[in-house]
């Protein structure tokens, strides 16, 4: 028996995340086109088999699967409104981009009037889990659709957890990005009062990856922040849009979180500073900062 060829893929947005999770998706097989709105990360991709299109229509014309990996709610609607007609009736959206909850209960609205299905899917694992394939994928959608777009799902991420209806991922990625934002902070905080009394900062961050304090921040970008410098996991001003996001959930609910709300405050005082396009972990220059006006203060 032959064995069933997969759906033709297009993926659109080709920047730190979706680059590494459209090359896992060339590598298992798939037929896939495509295509950044800003030219120039297509190259590789192509190389490992992909198709590049010259336009949002050329790409999803022919696919069943249609995969955003978008930097914003704007951005997402811009692509899907480019596509327009050429979208097939039958085909489904496969939404990577971490946007807000009624923005994608809006586009999957607007995408059912023709006939295509959309899923939330967001990730979160940073570029390390993009590379590896690792990914966890927090998916809102109908349960059909889901299974649909599962063999792809799973090439991208190593847990896949579906958590109801369309807007349900971007809810726990708004938890996500709440968590995300306390314990990078926190191990920013504790690796300056560490250095600031004098401690062996890189054996105590390993003493301490092994402990109750143990964290995927600890672990991945506590040497960074000690050695100052902030490689590209996750941009620090996506964080941000992230986190208004969040807090515009909590707000809704009327649920108070007072250390995202602070986080949020250091993070546009580093984005006015010009650090929008470091990692995350740039929360450490926040810390650096404060120390060097309390010095010129003493």
């Amino acid at each position: 028996m032959t064995a069933r060829r997969p759906p033709a893929v297009a993926f659109l947005g080709l920047g730190a995340l979706g680059a590494p999770m459209a090359a896992n998706l060339a590598r298992a097989g798939f037929d896939l086109t495509v295509h950044n709105r800003t030219p120039g990360p297509e190259a590789d991709l192509v190389a490992a088999g992909a198709e590049a299109a010259a336009s949002v229509p050329a790409a999803v014309a022919a696919a069943g699967l249609i995969c955003l990996c978008l930097s914003d709610d704007a951005a997402v609607q811009a692509v899907l409104t480019a596509a327009g007609p050429a979208l097939a009736s039958g085909s489904l959206v496969v939404d990577f981009s971490t946007i807000a909850p009624a923005t994608s209960q809006a586009l999957a609205a607007d995408l059912a009037h023709r006939g295509v299905g959309y899923i939330d899917a967001p990730v979160t694992g940073g570029t390390e889990g993009a590379r590896a394939g690792t990914l966890s994928v927090l998916v809102g959608g109908d349960r059909a659709d889901v299974e649909r777009a599962r063999p792809l799902l799973e090439v991208v991420g190593q847990r896949i957890t579906h958590l109801g209806p369309v807007g349900a991922g971007q809810q726990a990625k708004a938890v996500n990005q709440v968590l995300v934002a306390g314990s990078y902070a926190a191990v920013a905080e504790a690796m300056a009062l560490g250095r600031r009394l004098g401690l062996p900062m890189a054996l105590v961050r390993d003493a301490l990856t092994a402990g109750a304090a143990g964290s995927w921040a600890l672990e991945h970008r506590a040497a960074n922040m000690l050695e100052g410098r902030y490689p590209l996991g996750f941009r620090l001003a996506l964080h941000r849009k992230d986190l208004a996001i969040a807090l515009e959930a909590a707000a809704a609910v009327g649920v108070e979180i007072p250390l995202s709300q602070l986080v949020a405050a250091m993070e546009d005082s580093l984005l006015e500073a010009g650090h929008g396009d470091d990692d995350v972990s740039a929360l450490a220059r926040w810390y650096a900062a404060a120390a060097a006006d309390a010095a010129l203060g003493s």
